[in-house]
């Protein structure tokens, strides 16, 4: 059985355990099993794929949120001033990315961070097209997208 089918049974219990099936429990029971596991470690041959990908999707998540309140933050300043800071435009992006996977959670991401939209990939995968609210300097947004979203992506997925 894997580390994760074991979590998974160890929100369960401490689901049963509390009598409460909420996601809040659940989420508990988690994060709780998660710990006991990190506790675990040396009983299973030290540390696991399963623990470095846990944090490296905790790490996604949180990078993204704090990207979706900064971008919402800039495009509502943008919209409520009178003076209009926006220069959209449409860059293409060489990606790194390879599976589909990949590239469906980078697209996705983007398109769901106020400002900016993926368009299209083309058809060898190799480059994203998206357009930008605030593409002032279309090279550092690029470089910001790759380092930030698509480094994220590809760290979550690597063995």
């Amino acid at each position: 059985m894997n580390l994760f089918a074991i979590n998974i049974l160890l929100a369960v219990v401490w689901a049963s355990l509390m009598a409460d099936y909420s996601l809040s429990s659940l989420g508990a029971g988690f994060a709780l099993g998660y710990a006991a596991l990190w506790v675990a470690q040396p009983l299973f041959g030290g540390p696991s794929l399963y623990h470095r990908r846990v944090f490296r999707i905790v790490r996604l998540v949180l990078f993204f949120l704090y990207e979706l309140v900064i971008s919402s933050l800039r495009v509502a300043w943008d919209v409520i001033t009178p003076s209009h800071k926006s220069r959209p435009a449409i860059i293409e992006m060489p990606l790194d990315v390879k599976s589909d996977i990949e590239i469906l959670l980078v697209t996705n991401l983007i398109s769901l961070t106020p400002g900016t939209l993926s368009l299209d990939v083309s058809p060898d995968r190799s480059t994203l097209i998206v357009h930008a609210m605030f593409a002032d300097d279309p090279e550092a947004l690029i470089r910001e997208l790759k380092d930030g979203m698509e480094r994220k992506v590809k760290e979550c997925f690597e063995l």
